[in-house]
């Protein structure tokens, strides 16, 4: 997955997020769910180029 790929889908997830949230409430099963995965892709855009960047820098 390219780069700009991961971040539209970070960027999807995060309206989805925010509409479920606006839905059903921040506690609710699907928020929780959405906001792991949110998570996941987060985690995953920071190892492929932030921490990269981060030690190139150091």
């Amino acid at each position: 997955m390219s780069k700009q790929e991961l971040l539209e889908r970070i960027e999807k997830k995060r309206a989805q997020l925010i509409d479920i949230v606006a839905e059903n409430g921040l506690s609710s099963p699907q928020a929780i769910q959405y906001s792991q995965e949110l998570d996941l892709l987060l985690n995953s855009y920071n190892t492929k180029y932030i921490k990269k960047f981060s030690t190139q820098v150091s």
